[in-house]
C-alpha cells in the first residue's frame, strides 16, 4: 500500500507517480502491485514503454514517452543517478527510488506488511517440530525486523540477491529445507532447497515452474496445510508398509509347516497386497485441516511421528 508519494525538487507528485506505475506495469515485485494500484485509484493511467526489461531483485528500466525511467532499490537507481538521496523510513515501510534521464526524480514510501495469517502459520510449524523458521529478503533491515517482529521469526538475513538466498538455503541446517517464495527472483532458491513452495495466485511463473507444489490461493495457510497433508501421508504409508511386512511374514512362517497348498499361499499373497492398497488408501480420507488446533494434522492416524521440514526459510520481498 502507499504511503506517501517524495519528489525531488521541481517534480510534481502525481507524474512521479505517473512513471512509476508505467515502469512497474513491467515488473513482478510485490511492491510493484502497490504502485500500480496507488495510480489506479487516483485516476492515472499508464503509459505504454517502448522498451523495459526488469533486473531481478533491482528494479526495472523503460523508456516512456522517450525518457529513460528507472525505478527500484537505492543502490540500483544511484548506479544510474548519482544524485539519488536516501529518503527516512518507518519500521514496516519499504522504498521505491525512482530516477528519470539519469537524475533522481524522487521516492514512493509503501506500507510492506506481513499477511495477516503469518503469525498462526509460524506458530503452527513450530507446534509441529520445525525448528528454524528463517526470513531470506531483499528488504532493508528495519522493513524486514519489523515484519519478521509481527510474525514471531527471529532470524532473518536482508538485502540478500539470488545468489545469496540460494547459498544460504543450501548451509542451512537441520534439513530437510522447506522453502516458501512467490516472486521470479525466488525460482533459484526454490529449486536449490529440498522442498520448494511458490505462491501461485499472484507469484511469478518462473518461481512455480520451478518449485515442487504451487498454492493456488493466497494465503500461507495453504502451506502448514501442505506440511500437514505430507505428514499424514507419510505416516499412513509407513503403517502400511509394516502391515504388508507383517502379514507377508506370517504368511512364510505359515508356509514352512507344509500346511497351506502353493495356490492357497499365492491368494493369500494377494489378499495381503489388497489390505496393504486398501489401508493406504486412507491418505486420501483427509479431515478438515484447522490452523489454530495447534494438534491438527489432515490424514487420519496422523501421529507427530512422522518427520515434517526442519527448516523453513520464507521470502519477503
Amino acid at each position: 500500500m502507499l504511503v506517501d508519494v517524495r519528489p525531488a525538487p521541481g517534480i510534481d507528485p502525481e507524474r512521479l507517480l505517473t512513471w512509476a506505475a508505467s515502469a512497474e506495469q513491467y515488473s513482478a515485485h510485490v511492491l510493484a502491485d502497490g504502485i500500480r494500484h496507488a495510480a489506479s485509484a487516483r485516476g492515472i493511467v499508464v503509459e505504454p514503454a517502448d522498451d523495459a526489461h526488469e533486473e531481478a531483485t533491482n528494479g526495472v528500466t523503460a523508456v516512456i514517452g522517450g525518457r529513460r525511467v528507472v525505478v527500484g532499490k537505492p543502490a540500483y537507481v544511484a548506479a544510474l543517478a548519482p544524485d539519488t538521496t536516501l529518503t527516512a523510513l518507518e519500521a514496516g515501510h519499504a522504498a521505491s527510488y525512482v530516477a528519470v534521464d539519469g537524475r533522481f526524480a524522487g521516492a514512493l514510501v509503501l506500507a510492506d506488511g506481513a499477511r495477516p495469517e503469518s503469525r498462526a502459520v509460524v506458530r503452527w510449524l513450530r507446534a509441529h517440530g520445525v525448528e528454524r523458521v528463517t526470513m531470506l529478503t531483499g528488504d532493508a533491515r528495519p522493513t524486514a525486523d519489523a515484519v519478521a517482529a509481527s510474525v514471531g521469526v527471529d532470524e532473518v538475513h536482508v538485502d540478500l540477491l539470488p545468489a545469496e538466498k540460494v547459498h544460504l538455503a543450501a548451509m542451512m541446517t537441520p534439513r530437510p529445507v522447506l522453502m516458501v517464495g512467490d516472486g521470479v527472483n525466488d525460482a533459484p532458491v526454490l529449486a536449490a532447497a529440498d522442498i520448494g513452495i511458490a505462491m501461485g495466485a499472484r507469484g511469478a511463473t518462473a518461481a512455480g515452474d520451478a518449485a515442487d507444489a504451487v498454492v493456488l490461493k493466497d494465503s500461507l495457510t495453504k502451506v502448514a496445510e501442505a506440511v500437514a497433508i505430507g505428514r499424514g501421508t507419510l505416516r499412513v504409508a509407513y503403517v502400511a508398509i509394516w502391515i504388508g511386512i507383517a502379514l507377508s511374514v506370517a504368511a512364510m512362517l505359515l508356509a514352512t509347516t507344509g500346511l497351506v497348498p502353493a495356490v492357497i499361499g499365492a491368494l493369500g499373497q494377494e489378499v495381503i497386497d489388497l489390505a496393504t492398497i486398501l489401508y493406504a488408501l486412507r491418505a486420501l480420507r483427509g479431515r478438515r485441516f484447522d490452523l489454530s488446533d495447534p494438534g491438527t494434522d489432515v490424514a487420519p492416524d496422523a501421529a507427530h511421528t512422522a518427520a515434517p521440514p526442519r527448516s523453513v526459510p520464507v521470502e519477503a520481498q
